[in-house]
């Protein structure tokens, strides 16, 4: 279980935290050298994103079986080709072609992927070591991250991507080996009562999710350019998504740990108070805020994807399949319309702070969201018990 584990996490290092964060801290040495702008690294990110969500909607249609396993290394295969090929040009058009592809890429393995991971542990009966296999994506943030410190100045932007897209071939090669379907494997039949009904705190909840897509991923997608633009927090750009991968690498499990003491509700609520905080920060100037703002980014957002899943689950009354669906869905929506209007808000004013005011206001009103929610959903169960005393 080991040797899947550690391919498990080694596959979301390479298709997460590089093929899709690396753009990150490339970002502002992409811009000084070819003079994208604001609005266009926007786009790129937002078609990225696209991507991620029509290939998560597309591996949803995967069999089960041997198939499987080859849509998910022609995935993997993929990632670490459009990572490799950002550094081959500098046209937008095949950049933008490129960023669309590999958030295709990055969801076939990710969804794939974990799918194959959970069940070889579940298999093995081994289910509480799950949580360690999310970790892959901070750590390819912060590998990344450390990379461009200390090479970015020597190989540029487009020795960058080659370097880290060679770096990921390599990373591959134990991933290709170990995660895979294993012979005769079918899918499991569908349970009965799967429909999935979705009840208001349920709605809530996903709209709460469509929010935080489209809040986080603006510190996610910018948060390296806009320190290296202020001269008080240029030094810090890359230590900054470091320290935000560091942050992440645990973030899973010690949410998941949150959500079982406090409750889900209480526990979400609390992470975008948090990340809404962080996404502050930065106007505050200065080394210390830039890099207090990253460790908060990098403990949260995978934090509230772990305890939304989770709290989805609960919710799901059966249909958990849809109801991820769902809220994976409205996720990548607001991950694609997020970057669009804050690049745009960078462009024209040549700074950041209308974009991190609009990304935190996004997360504050999901805490709202929640609020609400988490207020129905007390009542839902409250009604439950007067039901069960009453008979």
């Amino acid at each position: 279980m080991v040797r899947v584990l550690t391919g498990g996490v080694l596959m979301l290092a390479v298709a997460m935290g590089v093929g899709r964060f690396a753009y990150t801290p490339i970002l502002p040495a992409m811009q000084a050298a070819t003079g994208l702008g604001g609005d266009g690294a926007g786009l790129l990110a937002s078609l990225n994103y696209l991507g991620y969500l029509a290939g998560a909607l597309g591996a949803g249609l995967v069999p089960h079986g041997a198939v499987r396993t080859t849509v998910f290394r022609a995935a993997l295969v993929a990632s670490v080709a459009t990572t490799a090929a950002m550094g081959l040009t500098a046209d937008f058009l095949l950049w933008s072609v490129l960023r669309f592809a590999s958030g295709v890429a990055s969801a076939g393995v990710f969804i794939l992927g974990i799918a194959m991971v959970l069940d070889a542990l579940s298999r093995a009966g081994r289910d509480a070591l799950a949580g360690w296999l999310y970790s892959g994506v901070g750590l390819g943030i912060a590998g990344s991250g450390l990379f461009v410190a200390l090479f970015g100045g020597r190989l540029g932007w487009d020795g960058d991507w080659l370097a880290l897209g060679a770096l990921c071939a390599l990373l591959a090669v134990p991933v290709w080996l170990s995660v895979r379907e294993p012979a005769g494997a079918h899918a499991p039949a569908a349970k009965a009562g799967g429909g999935g009904r979705m009840s208001a705190p349920l709605v809530l909840l996903t709209i709460a999710y469509f929010l935080e897509g489209g809040g986080y991923i603006v510190t996610g997608t910018f948060l390296v350019a806009m320190l290296k633009q202020m001269p008080d927090t240029t030094a810090v750009g890359e230590a900054a998504w470091m320290v935000a991968g560091l942050a992440a690498m645990p973030a899973g499990l010690a949410w998941a740990a949150a959500g079982r003491r406090l409750g889900l509700w209480r526990t979400l609520i609390l992470a975008h108070l948090l990340q809404a905080v962080g996404i502050l920060l930065p106007l505050a100037g200065g080394p210390i805020p830039a890099l207090v703002s990253a460790a908060l980014f990098g403990a949260t957002f995978l934090g509230i994807v772990t305890l939304t899943l989770g709290l989805g689950r609960t919710l799901s009354a059966g249909g958990s399949a849809r109801v991820i669906g769902a809220l994976t869905s409205a996720y990548g929506l607001g991950q694609i319309l997020g970057p669009l209007p804050a690049g745009i808000a960078v462009a024209r004013t040549g700074s950041f702070d209308t974009a991190l005011f609009g990304a935190a206001a996004a997360v504050l009103l999901g805490t709202l969201v929640l609020a609400a929610g988490a207020v129905l959903a007390r009542r839902a169960e409250d009604a439950l018990r007067d039901g069960a005393a009453a008979d």
